[in-house]
């Protein structure tokens, strides 16, 4: 409460934050997550002609990797073309869904310092308002009190800003990690339907 103003939208953008944070990792976890051998389950089923087989174990997945390669396996029998475009589509989708709130994050990362620092320049103001008010001596307690209110939003824009900025990195590292295995599995499937059939 000494710090003024400032602390309430620091409040508040600090449970933003950590609900965004905690929100996005526990979504990327579970889209993370493959069933083990997905990737050979559907080429030998696609391979057997099973393609209801294959359907099923993508929808049981349930994963943005497996989403894709539904929407292939649903169109085998359209040209490659129109297969890879499905499949592109639908991953544009995923990464869409994955990226969402993130640049809530990154804003709360940069906007909360500065923040911090307006409560910094509307402390020492009121500081310096303080002392001119002040007739005769000015009391070291009349000066830290403005300066106290300065230099505890300072440190408490930064406190939320820092850990946001990690957050969002580390965020933006695993959907980087998710898109990749996203790519791997498309063209996985891709190459699938362009073997020769014995």
């Amino acid at each position: 409460m000494n710090g003024g103003w400032a602390m309430f939208p620091l409040a508040l953008l600090s449970l933003a934050a950590l609900y965004i944070f905690f929100e996005r990792y526990l979504t990327l976890k579970k889209a993370a997550k493959n069933p083990e051998g997905f990737n050979d389950r559907i080429k030998s089923m696609v391979l057997a002609g099973d393609i209801n087989g294959a359907k099923m174990l993508c929808a049981q997945a349930n994963t943005p990797v497996s989403r894709m390669i539904s929407k292939g396996v649903s169109r085998i029998g359209s040209p490659l073309k129109n297969i890879e475009t499905s499949i592109e589509n639908v991953g544009k989708i995923e990464i869409s869904r994955l990226e969402r709130n993130l640049s809530a994050l990154a804003t709360i990362a940069g906007a909360a310092p500065m923040l911090g620092f307006l409560g910094t320049v509307t402390g020492m103001i009121g500081a310096f308002i303080a002392i001119a008010q002040a007739e005769g001596s000015v009391s070291p307690k009349l000066l830290s009190s403005g300066i106290y209110e300065a230099m505890v939003t300072t440190a408490t824009g930064l406190i939320i800003g820092l850990p946001a900025y990690v957050g969002y990195n580390y965020l933006v590292s695993k959907i980087d990690s998710i898109v990749h295995s996203m790519e791997y599995s498309s063209i996985e499937f891709l190459d699938l339907l362009q073997e020769p059939q014995l």
